[in-house]
């Protein structure tokens, strides 16, 4: 047994044919050795596509397989070139080729490269090249990745905690804002308490009507402050009732009679004055003063007119809400079919006072006013207001409807319109007489409604108006407005209106 072993080792054959291999060696040394290697990757790739070319590039696995496949010839020459491409080779480029060669799936595409061995080089310096700039793009997204994870995380949890809270506090305000509107037509009960509403609300509707007009009062009552009963504060006080658009009648008929019982009185103070000054005011403003009939079983029609934005459509809400709370029933009519949204806004009033609205999408605003009354009359409804659109005394054809309108009414109701009122801004001073008069003109005015006073620094127009500035007629006031809400238009009284225009 032994003797044979020995005659095999040293048989002269096989190593003949590795001298033929030596001498193309020189030519292309590192050629050869890597010709095995796609030889042994041939059974590769019968084998699993990837992982027997990874297990041959590292090194040395691949010589211990040929001794098992009993490979004599491959073993002297393996072992002979593996060190030289070895001390190269190990550096870096096999961590590359494994990290290359198990991400992506290019290496059954580089099996045409047996063909030829010198494309082999070629391709693994490929791979080299791109393998260095590959694995820091791979690394540089997981190192900041890990950190910025927790960093999103913990990052909404306070503000989800903070916006909790306020959520329920912002949805609380709607709802405080909402419950409020529904609440404005509860003053029914207020009808039993009639009594006790001129004690309890009177100061607050002072207190307001007072802020109205502070800018009015505050320029008139400064005037009082530390200085002599003299002629200099005449001329001081004649200006200032000029400005608030009080009208050169009022304001001489009123300063006349203060001279004179400064004079009879000896009053040498001031604030002494200033007070006389309220009570000639008061009793100037008496004339205008008069209290809304509502009638008593009979169905009263009123009619509204106005300009532009003088508040007509705002100020039959507010009228309705004031009719309701005495125990009356209310009926509206939208005439107002010029104006965009006018009819939808009428309604949205009378769908808080529950108060029904006679309306007709784009329809004569005569025929809307007289089904309104027909209809006024068969409910026995208590006031039946109707609403006019907004124009100018000076649009003549327009003054016409208005009259038309009228007419319409009295063949409804031979004793209709009851009242005919006229909705004033009293932002527009003086322009408010011119107003005052070419709707008396075409209408016959039984009453006047001012807004806006809240406003305005020329408070003094209703003292042009009880003065009969410019031939106006002084026709009687029965509202006055200082604000939006639904109190602050209230019926007007002559001594109210004359301490908080003079800001006593």
């Amino acid at each position: 047994m032994p003797a044979p072993e020995h005659t095999i080792e040293p048989e002269p054959a096989e190593p003949e044919q590795a001298p033929e291999d030596i001498s193309p060696a020189p030519v292309v040394p590192a050629k050869e050795p890597v010709v095995p290697e796609p030889s042994v990757s041939e059974p590769a790739a019968t084998e699993p596509p990837i992982e027997p070319p990874v297990q041959t590039a590292p090194a040395q696995p691949l010589p211990e397989q040929a001794h098992a496949t009993s490979v004599s010839a491959a073993l002297p020459v393996a072992p002979a070139v593996a060190p030289t491409a070895k001390p190269a080779a190990p550096s870096l480029p096999p961590q590359a080729q494994r990290t290359v060669q198990s991400a992506p799936a290019a290496p059954p595409v580089h099996v045409d490269l047996t063909e030829k061995a010198a494309t082999l080089k070629k391709p693994m310096d490929a791979v080299l090249s791109p393998s260095v700039p590959s694995v820091p793009p791979v690394l540089a997204p997981k190192a900041p990745a890990a950190p910025a994870t927790p960093e999103v995380r913990e990052a909404p949890v306070p503000p989800a905690a903070s916006q909790a809270p306020a959520v329920p506090q912002a949805s609380a305000t709607p709802e405080a804002s909402a419950a409020a509107t529904p609440a404005v037509p509860t003053p029914t009960p207020a009808a039993t308490d009639t009594a006790q509403r001129p004690k309890s609300d009177r100061k607050s509707w002072l207190a307001r009507l007072k802020d109205g007009l502070s800018r009015t009062g505050s320029n008139i009552s400064s005037l009082f402050i530390g200085v002599k009963v003299d002629e200099n504060l005449f001329e001081e006080l004649e200006t200032a009732l000029i400005m608030a658009d009080a009208g050169m009648e009022a304001t001489e008929s009123l300063l006349g009679k203060l001279r004179q019982k400064v004079k009879k009185e000896r009053i040498e103070d001031a604030q002494t004055v200033k007070h006389a000054l309220r009570d000639l005011l008061a009793e100037h403003l008496t004339p205008l003063e008069k209290s809304f009939d509502a009638g008593n079983g009979q169905t009263r029609v009123v009619m509204i007119a106005g300009v532009n934005g003088a508040g007509k459509t705002t100020s039959i809400g507010k009228l309705a809400h004031h009719f309701q709370a005495q125990g009356h029933s209310v009926l509206l009519a939208a005439g107002d079919t010029f104006r965009a949204a006018a009819r939808e806004q009428l309604i949205e009033w009378g769908s808080r006072n529950n108060v029904a609205v006679i309306a007709q999408d784009g329809g004569d605003p005569a025929a809307v006013a007289f089904d309104a009354v027909n209809a006024g009359r068969a409910r026995k409804a208590s006031i039946v207001m109707v609403d006019t659109a907004g124009r100018l005394p000076t649009q003549l054809h327009l003054m016409e409807e208005l009259k038309k309108i009228k007419r319409v009414i009295g063949k409804a109701d031979g004793e209709a319109p009851h009242e005919v009122l006229l909705v004033v801004d009293g932002n527009t001073g003086q322009n408010a007489i011119s107003q005052i008069k070419a709707f008396d003109a075409a209408l016959t005015l039984t009453g006047l409604v001012v807004t806006k006073l809240d406003g305005t620094a020329k408070g003094g127009t209703l003292a042009a108006v009880a003065a009969g500035s410019q031939g106006v007629r002084p026709i009687p006031v029965y509202w006055i407005g200082v604000g939006e809400s639904l109190q602050d238009l209230q019926p007007f009284v002559a001594s109210e209106f004359a301490g908080a225009l003079l800001g006593d």
